[in-house]
């Protein structure tokens, strides 16, 4: 009995598994919870570039062009890996089950809810259930929700940064958002959860924590809100606490007060704007307008030193005119704003917005267009970034060093982020010095901004 017992445990743990994550720091952080999963299970945490009995892919659908870097990682790693087992999960297997069931060599789909069924992985390896086995739950139905968090160190002991989940889901329905569709309505995780998994992440030797959601300002759990769950966090031993994304009309005066005051949630938002029109917004069906937006973006940046925001925004929405265009560029040059994410419209497949475009009661924007107006946005981005960065040349900044790398001539370098999530490089040529910082938070005299936008400095200390 016990042979067989020894022998069971022998098999358990010489699987071995890799995972390939796509997509947004949600899923990073569901990715490392489900292979802490699986390491705790006997499971060996392996990469694609050693023999993995097992690959999960983690894939996108949040716009067609994300869905086609999925398509092609998939057939990457089947074409490579003949031999090793093909798991996709996540939003893309939630959308389109059938669509990678026509490839050939995918082992397993599962979809947003099915991921975190753990057994199912072991099952695939086992054969315990049909090749190309698919399991994907309807969005709508789906009532839990999963924990999403990064590996423990010292797994991870290259990374300063921890991803922590807090909640998933959305009701906004923005016409044009495909997310309900794949990971269903809003909820969160219980507070004592997420402190104790802050405390496990702090005690594990990361420096910062960033939470992260589908809405996560939208968080709620019994009568917690997010500011009453960022009040718990400051207690934890951490020195960053980070907030990913949050929607503009839940950045209010409590959070603004809340963060001013903070020597833990650090000065930086991230608020997505998507367009600078009012029509556009309202086709949207965003849920304020750009004299709030305005608002909003006023009062961080008068309240909070040094604060750094971030907005999302979006070109060639159906019905886009060029009027609607120039009033998204001249609100946008107006704001104080520390960079743009710039993304082209993407037709999602059951969103009101597909149904529009069908219905011929939006038509789309020529993509030369499109185009054309994107590069405009991204010319404008980078402005607005050079300038809110120039502005800390010649100040001390404290910076939390992450990665090292050697350049030509013997030039060693390392980078990392301010409290506002400025990239800072520090480049000698003392090997030891610049892998010493790495792990280490540390006071950083800016003297430079080079061609790349990254700022560039000396250690103080």
């Amino acid at each position: 009995m016990r042979a067989k017992k020894n022998k069971d445990m022998k098999n358990i743990q010489s699987k071995s598994v890799a995972a390939v994550t796509l997509g947004c720091k949600l899923n990073v952080a569901e990715t490392s919870a489900i292979l802490d999963s699986l390491s705790k299970k006997g499971w060996r945490i392996s990469t694609t570039e050693e023999k993995a009995d097992l690959i999960i892919i983690h894939t996108c659908a949040v716009t067609h062009k994300a869905e086609q870097k999925c398509r092609q990682k998939i057939r990457a790693l089947i074409r490579k890996k003949p031999d090793t087992r093909i798991a996709v999960i996540g939003c893309y297997a939630q959308l389109h089950p059938d669509s990678l069931s026509s490839i050939d060599g995918i082992d397993l789909i599962l979809g947003s809810n099915d991921k975190f069924e753990i057994e199912l992985y072991s099952n695939v390896l086992e054969k315990t259930i049909p090749k190309a086995f698919v399991k994907v739950t309807p969005a709508h139905t789906i009532e839990a929700v999963y924990p999403g968090y990064s590996l423990p160190a010292p797994a991870s002991k290259e990374r300063t940064r921890a991803f922590l989940k807090i909640q998933d889901g959305c009701d906004y329905g923005c016409s044009y958002c495909t997310i309900p569709l794949v990971r269903g309505k809003s909820r969160s995780i219980p507070a004592e959860e997420i402190v104790e998994r802050a405390s496990l992440l702090a005690s594990s030797g990361y420096r910062e924590i960033v939470l992260t959601g589908v809405n996560t300002g939208d968080y709620h759990s019994g009568d917690m809100t997010l500011c009453d769950l960022l009040r718990q966090l400051e207690k934890v031993d951490i020195s960053r606490i980070r907030i990913s994304s949050i929607e503009p009309d839940i950045v209010d005066h409590e959070l603004i007060s809340l963060v001013a005051a903070s020597r833990k949630i650090v000065p930086h938002f991230h608020i997505p704007l998507q367009s600078g029109s009012n029509t556009i917004l309202r086709a949207m069906r965003r849920r304020y307008d750009t004299a709030l937006y305005r608002n909003k973006v006023q009062q961080a940046v008068e309240r909070i030193a040094e604060c750094a925001i971030g907005a999302d925004v979006m070109v060639g929405f159906p019905g886009e005119t060029e009027d609607d265009f120039l009033q998204m560029y001249r609100f946008i040059e107006e704001l104080p704003l520390a960079y743009l994410h710039v993304f082209s419209c993407s037709i999602r497949p059951g969103t009101t917005l597909a149904e529009q475009t069908d219905n011929r009661e939006r038509s789309p924007v020529a993509s030369k267009e499109t185009t054309r107006r994107y590069l405009e946005l991204v010319e404008l981005g980078h402005k607005k970034e050079a300038t809110f960065k120039a502005r800390f040349i010649g100040k001390e900044c404290t910076v939390l060093f992450e990665n090292s790398r050697s350049l030509p001539k013997g030039v060693q370098q390392c980078s990392g982020y301010t409290r506002n999530y400025l990239r800072v490089l520090v480049e000698s040529s003392d090997r030891p010095l610049v892998q010493s910082l790495r792990g280490n938070e540390l006071p950083v005299l800016i003297d430079s901004l080079d061609d790349d936008l990254n700022l560039k400095g000396r250690v103080l200390s």
